[in-house]
């Protein structure tokens, strides 16, 4: 029943996906369809690397848990200023629900799940938390949105001010014209979608599947912070972020990709010997 319920869910969100592109490329400029195109790659490769790692019911779970608060929180954030100050979104991010385009809860899943894995190898040498209970569950969580708000301390900036993809209400705010509120913001919700996950789904690693396969998709997060990574490095402003992303981003990058190697040589060793 849930390999059914993830199959339909699956065909479902491509066909919405092609919809979306499609939508993008007929009304808004070719700015609009590369990062709209970036952010489904995002959603797709995470969607793929949660149900190879964690399975159906768990990644039906997160989608769910961080398309739904992720996008509550940006409506009530447009609305009342809450969680990240006062903005609004310009047409950049192409077609909207409400007042939030509709690849912003795509990027809420895909960089909590990208955070959530590489803070479990971190801390745990594997992709996901070794056992159920608070402690674990809120040390996993709190990790994670430290990895993500480390993202958003360069990408903020030049989202708002090269890109012009959202308007800050406040201006000269102390981080390069940003407010702090912001990142208390991303903080807050990419703790709570966590939890939520994790407490609702109480994932574990899937039995099923090859060896190969799980170590294809535990890289796959880190492949894809390293992305972006790269991609701060060399295009966001001020030139000062592309330092700080280096190291606040670099630094977790480093740890799960060694986490990983020591993971992925004892999955195997455990596969062969079975």
């Amino acid at each position: 029943m849930v390999h059914r319920r993830i199959g339909a869910t699956g065909a479902a969100l491509t066909a919405l996906s092609a919809a979306l592109l499609l939508w993008t490329a007929l009304s808004f400029p070719l700015l609009s369809l590369v990062l709209v195109t970036a952010c489904l790659v995002l959603g797709g490769v995470s969607l793929w690397s949660c149900h190879t790692l964690l399975g159906p019911r768990s990644t039906l779970v997160f989608v769910a848990a961080a398309a739904v608060l992720g996008w509550l929180a940006e409506e009530t954030g447009v609305s009342f200023g809450w969680f990240f100050g006062s903005y609004y979104y310009t047409d950049v991010l192409g077609p909207r629900l409400g007042a939030v385009p509709l690849v912003i809860p795509v990027m809420w899943f895909g960089l909590c799940y990208t955070g959530f894995a590489m803070a479990c190898l971190v801390l745990w040498r594997q992709p996901c938390p070794p056992a159920a209970g608070w402690k674990a569950g809120g040390l996993a969580a709190l990790l994670t949105a430290m990895i993500v708000t480390a993202f958003d301390l360069g990408a903020d900036p030049y989202f708002v001010y090269v890109l012009k993809a959202w308007i800050m209400e406040k201006k000269g705010g102390g981080w390069f014209g940003e407010t702090v509120k912001g990142f208390e913001g991303w903080m807050v919700v990419s703790f709570v979608i966590t939890c939520f996950f994790q407490a609702t789904a109480r994932p574990r690693l899937a039995a099923t599947g090859s060896a190969a396969a799980a170590r294809r998709a535990a890289l796959a997060p880190i492949l894809v912070f390293s992305g972006l990574i790269v991609f701060q490095v060399t295009q966001t402003q001020p030139i000062a972020l592309r330092i700080i992303a280096f190291f606040a981003m670099g630094i977790p990058a480093l740890i799960a990709a060694v986490a990983w190697s020591q993971w992925a040589r004892t999955l195997e060793a455990s596969h062969d010997g079975s």
